[in-house]
């Protein structure tokens, strides 16, 4: 009875035993793949540095976009290097947005910090400035807004062929001559005609 308790019991460390070994490689399997991942994410990392040092911004741009497709949390390297990139391409609103992440993960001691700080004022104040150029822009009154009154004629020289009925461009291979489209071959709009040009409604003739 003994013999047989002993030989079950051994049996049962054989199996925890086995059952424990394939749970430790299983667990380096894993640890492997993440240590390669890592270091895949960090040989990426570095190609985006060389091509920011190389001033190719647009190519380090759409690498942190592939980068950031394939990650589930981002670098903080990545966050200024993102922010750094966007702002020579001229994305203000991006550039201070990822800066600003860097920063608060890093604060004033990171490898970066001095430069996202820098860069993120910079990226403020041209942020600043297209708000004013939008707000500006906003508030401009164009023509094409408004009736355009044409006088007591009711009608206006074409501003197409300038009156002569004819368009003329100039190739390489000298001048060519076009019937003007719009005026109907009399080198004048009517006022209605001429505000629907100036608005963009007005199509040429096909004839």
């Amino acid at each position: 009875m003994m013999k047989w308790g002993l030989l079950i019991a051994m049996v049962v460390v054989s199996v925890c035993s086995f059952a424990q070994t394939e749970q430790e490689k299983l667990r380096d399997v894993e640890m492997q793949r993440q240590a390669n991942r890592l270091r895949n994410l960090e040989r990426q990392i570095d190609s985006v540095a060389l091509l920011i040092d190389q001033q190719q911004y647009a190519a380090a741009d759409a690498k942190i976009v592939n980068i950031l497709q394939s990650v589930r949390s981002v670098p903080s390297d990545l966050t200024f290097y993102l922010g750094k990139t966007s702002f020579y391409l001229q994305k203000y609103k991006q550039s201070v947005d990822w800066l600003n992440k860097y920063i608060q993960l890093k604060g004033t001691s990171g490898q970066f910090s001095e430069e996202a700080i820098n860069l993120k004022t910079k990226g403020e104040v041209e942020l600043l400035k297209e708000k004013q150029t939008e707000a500006k822009q906003a508030g401009e009154l164009l023509s094409k807004d408004f009736d355009i009154d044409c006088g007591p004629t009711g009608k206006v020289a074409c501003p197409v062929c300038n009156g002569s009925t004819v368009i003329i461009k100039k190739t390489y291979l000298g001048e060519t001559y076009k019937t003007c489209g719009y005026c109907n071959h009399t080198g004048a709009l009517s006022c209605e005609d001429y505000n629907k040009l100036l608005k963009g409604q007005l199509k040429a003739s096909t004839q």
